[in-house]
């Protein structure tokens, strides 16, 4: 058992994707089935704060005790009736073209950007940085994902990269058309959840996998978690809100007032996957 290699897939899912993956953490440590000992972390989005975090050694409770805390006076982010519009039409116009969709989202979030409708690269760098435990890069296997915003090319940033943590996490987490690209040698990077997800593919040469996912299926040709892991001959366990945490997570999963509920309700729904986890988990 102990020669199985396991990997953690983190997937996107906003401020509340954020939250609830850390209470369906918490709930599996509580119970035994400790995930952060896994061989290989994969973050996109959301989960590039959550891999970030539970990779720095900082205690499950004390990830889980940041979620509960009240929210600050910032406004709320959200994706404005125009965005989604946008975002509609790049599914429509690249059809099954999953580069040509990267493309249309990518000039989608550098005009959003360019014209001031997003924070500042410099005012989204001090957010992300403030929640992350540790600005340092952790020693053990960590790859967080991204889209280059001109070529649409996919991207993976890992501690060899040569990339600071802080910026890495930004690009994962750089919402197209709500947060700016985040540049890095010359590129602007946006969120790796434009390509799939949860990049579960990245974890396939793993013997046993398990996946959270707030957002378990993408729009337009993004690659769905069940797609990425069928077929595979590692021994798979995906984790997906139910209808209580759905309810918890809310409409706006850029709301930070609903941290606290998203939190709990991945907390409480923990004890009903946990035999599923356990069954692909060692030990």
């Amino acid at each position: 058992m102990s020669s199985q290699r396991t990997a953690l897939v983190l997937g996107g899912g906003g401020i509340t994707g954020i939250a609830w993956e850390v209470g369906v953490l918490a709930g599996l440590t509580e119970a035994g089935v400790d995930l952060s000992a896994a061989d290989l972390v994969v973050g996109t989005s959301a989960g590039s704060v959550v891999g970030a975090g539970l990779r720095s050694g900082t205690p499950v409770e004390e990830l889980f005790a940041a979620q509960l805390a009240a929210p600050g006076p910032a406004p709320v982010a959200r994706l404005g009736r125009g965005t989604l519009v946008r975002y509609g039409l790049a599914v429509l116009l690249a059809r099954r073209d999953d580069a040509a969709f990267r493309q249309r989202i990518g000039r989608l979030a550098r005009s959003a950007a360019d014209s001031g409708r997003t924070p500042s690269e410099a005012e989204r760098r001090a957010a992300i940085s403030a929640a992350l435990p540790s600005p340092e890069w952790p020693d053990r296997p960590l790859v967080l994902t991204a889209v280059d915003a001109d070529s649409g090319r996919f991207t993976t940033f890992t501690r060899s990269s040569g990339v600071e943590l802080v910026a890495a996490v930004g690009a994962s987490c750089a919402v197209p058309g709500v947060h700016p690209p985040v540049t890095i040698d010359g590129h602007r990077y946006m969120d790796g959840g434009m390509r799939s997800p949860a990049n579960a593919d990245l974890a396939a040469r793993y013997d046993r996998i398990v996946v959270i996912a707030p957002l378990p299926r993408g729009a337009g040709p993004m690659t769905s978690v069940d797609a990425q892991v069928t077929g595979l001959v590692s021994r798979v366990a995906v984790v997906s809100p139910d209808r209580a945490s759905r309810s918890a997570i809310g409409r706006n999963v850029l709301d930070p007032a609903a941290r606290a509920p998203a939190a709990g309700a991945g907390r409480v729904q923990a004890a009903a996957v946990l035999d599923r986890v356990a069954q692909v988990w060692p030990g």
